[in-house]
């Protein structure tokens, strides 16, 4: 069920989980696992389909016996971590879901932004604004990704209205999903679609908000 496809992170990605420090590796194979379900989503046009395929990995990385998925790469090296199954998963799935058949912008941000960004934080248990700040993520990704010039506009706007309107710092732990967000806050205050691939450009922003967002 799983497919045979090279298990690395973007360029960006790759970035972002540098930032991890100790925690890079756990970070690198979730980015990896979110661009798994990216290709599974892409490629599948049937949602009944969608949602067996989604259903196989929902199971093997809640499997707690540790049978299901064993030799799949991504399964195999989150379980030596020790980080099964990541915190959010179920929305992270419900997420990549809602963009098989029917696209549906809501459901996709708040399953896959929320769920991804909650899985990076690595907590039971976290603030409401965080996955908030993932929904509004998760669209400016889309939005460098799709061929339709007004989906991604739709995407951009929908994501003005998911961003969060908050003062906490962020946690030290969390500064990956800090600087994500941040490259993502600029281009959506501005009603820019994201990059389609990892610029110049884009690599100086990444360091400037690293640099000084807190």
């Amino acid at each position: 069920m799983a497919e045979a496809l090279a298990d690395e992170p973007s360029a960006l990605a790759a970035l972002l989980s540098a930032y991890a420090g100790d925690d890079m590796a756990r970070h690198r194979l979730l980015w990896t696992l979110d661009a798994r379900f990216a290709r599974l989503a892409a490629t599948t046009s049937e949602p009944m389909i969608g949602q067996i395929r989604l259903a196989w990995w929902q199971e093997a990385l809640s499997d707690e016996a540790g049978a299901k998925g064993r030799g799949e790469p991504l399964i195999d090296g989150l379980r030596t971590l020790g980080a099964l199954p990541p915190a959010g998963l179920s929305a992270w799935l419900d997420g990549w879901e809602a963009m098989v058949g029917d696209v549906d912008l809501d459901g996709y941000a708040n399953g896959r932004g929320g769920g991804l960004f909650h899985a990076l934080a690595g907590e039971s248990d976290v603030s409401p604004w965080l996955t908030q700040a993932g929904a509004a993520w998760a669209l400016w990704d889309l939005s460098g990704h799709v061929a339709d010039p007004s989906l991604a506009a739709d995407a951009i706007g929908l994501a003005r209205e998911k961003m969060p309107s908050f003062s906490q710092p962020w946690p030290a732990a969390w500064r990956p999903v800090r600087i994500a967000y941040g490259l993502a806050r600029q281009d959506i205050l501005k009603g820019r679609v994201a990059p389609k691939r990892l610029t110049p450009g884009l690599y100086l922003r990444l360091l400037r908000v690293a640099l000084t967002t807190r």
